[in-house]
């Protein structure tokens, strides 16, 4: 039988429609409007997800809805610090625990974070009833800015501009910055187009990750005004 996805109940197909019409409206009058009242509406959007290959053990959670909450440990400082940044300013709850070849270098733990990083968030935002959709930022930190501009169209896609102005930072190498960030948007099924300049590394990737968690939590909120899913062809 159908579940009605309001209250997570089940009926007939004769049934169904009437009781999802009902259903709603008595949620939208009790949850009020805001953010709260929108997760009472909708549900927490969240995900969890272990991927495991030859050279990378991964488990992370995520809740979109979050508070800025995290826990991350990859085996690389400098990461970990700017996926720290990444939540805190998107406002999301994110814990990742990864083990990786990093006796190598980081590339195969910095790659594979971003793969499961987007698949949690394509499965988090679900059927995308609502959500704003786009979004642009630019971030400041000093003398560096990172910009970005996000489309959560379905349709993957990144493009980066810029240089950095150094190679490494500890034992991260700047270059993973966009290719983690590529990876992200192909799982997560984005259009990303992300940019920096700057003259101090650390403040061109960790700027360019505060701009993508801002951007992400932009266009991932709902708009009150819209019950469908933003798309003229109805699906995303």
């Amino acid at each position: 039988m159908p579940t009605c996805e309001y209250c997570n109940e089940s009926f007939s197909e004769r049934g169904i429609g009437t009781h999802r019409r009902w259903c709603k409206e008595g949620i939208v009058e009790s949850a009020g409007s805001g953010i709260e009242g929108q997760k009472f509406l909708f549900g927490a959007r969240k995900a969890k997800i272990t991927r495991e290959t030859k050279e990378t053990t991964i488990e992370l959670s995520l809740n979109v809805d979050g508070r800025g909450n995290s826990n991350i440990n990859t085996g690389i400082g400098f990461f970990d610090h700017v996926l720290e940044s990444f939540a805190t300013h998107g406002l999301f709850d994110l814990d990742i625990q990864a083990e990786g070849d990093v006796e190598v270098d980081g590339h195969h733990t910095i790659e594979d974070v971003g793969i499961v990083l987007g698949k949690s968030f394509c499965e988090a935002w679900g059927d995308k009833v609502g959500i704003n959709r786009f979004a642009e930022r630019n971030i400041p930190m000093d003398e560096s800015v990172a910009s970005m501009i996000i489309d959560i169209s379905g349709r993957p896609y990144f493009s980066f501009e810029g240089t950095f102005s150094e190679e490494q930072i500890g034992n991260f190498t700047s270059s993973m910055a966009p290719h983690f960030f590529r990876s992200f948007a192909m799982n997560a099924g984005v259009t990303l187009h992300c940019s920096v300049k700057g003259g101090n590394v650390h403040h061109e990737v960790e700027a360019l990750f505060k701009a993508v968690g801002k951007g992400i939590d932009d266009a991932s909120q709902r708009d009150g005004r819209r019950e469908e899913i933003p798309s003229t062809k109805g699906e995303l």
